[in-house]
């Protein structure tokens, strides 16, 4: 019995002893994801390391050998090429093994990127209906050119919030005659050709 009971104590110092092990590699290292970009951050004191990227299924997408001495390093990993979804990190040392899970995505299209959302129509002969949508801030300039030379033919300065709908009607000038040049508070432009 008292044999049973000595195996049995080893066997709990030695569990607890991983245990600690592992929480002391995870107090030394961090990983975190910023969209597609991951960072591996090794803390003074973890020595000799490998990292692992695996992906989602548990292939293995890369393998490195570091060595933290004196100073903390970070590893950076850029998976731009890479589809969105979870990934693991795993690091280890010769005596402990930590894995964390971080997620990708796609970084989002800052509004000011993206184009300036407008659109023409020919209504009959003599009338263009323009219709602009999506305005981060409200002001519109409006040109209207001829198509040989570029001539403008009129101007006007539309300051709506949001977006906006107008018929312009011209007199004696085919539609396809000209084109509209479009630029919006923030600079973005857009030219539309009848």
């Amino acid at each position: 019995m008292k044999t049973l009971f000595t195996l049995a104590l080893a066997g709990a110092l030695s569990f607890s002893a991983l245990a600690s092990a592992d929480e002391d590699l995870r107090a030394l290292s961090d990983v975190n994801s910023n969209y597609k970009k991951i960072n591996v951050l090794l803390r003074e004191g973890v020595g000799d390391a490998k990292i692992v990227l695996l992906n989602e299924d548990g292939h293995k997408l890369h393998q490195r050998k570091v060595h933290v001495k004196g100073d903390d390093i970070m590893v950076p990993y850029n998976l731009d090429d890479l589809p969105c979804g979870e990934y693991q990190i795993r690091i280890s040392t010769e005596d402990e093994e930590v894995v964390y899970t971080v997620e990708t995505k796609e970084k989002p299209i800052a509004a000011s990127d993206m184009p300036l959302m407008a659109y023409g129509k020919l209504l009959d002969d003599n009338t263009i209906n323009l219709t602009v949508i999506g305005l981060l801030e409200p002001g519109v300039d409006v040109k209207v050119k001829t198509e040989k030379g570029g001539r403008v033919v009129h101007e006007e300065f539309i300051d709506q919030p949001e977006g906006f709908k107008k018929a312009f009607s011209f007199n004696g000038i085919d539609p396809e005659d000209i084109y509209l040049e479009l630029t919006d508070a923030i600079g973005r432009t857009r030219i539309i050709h009848f």
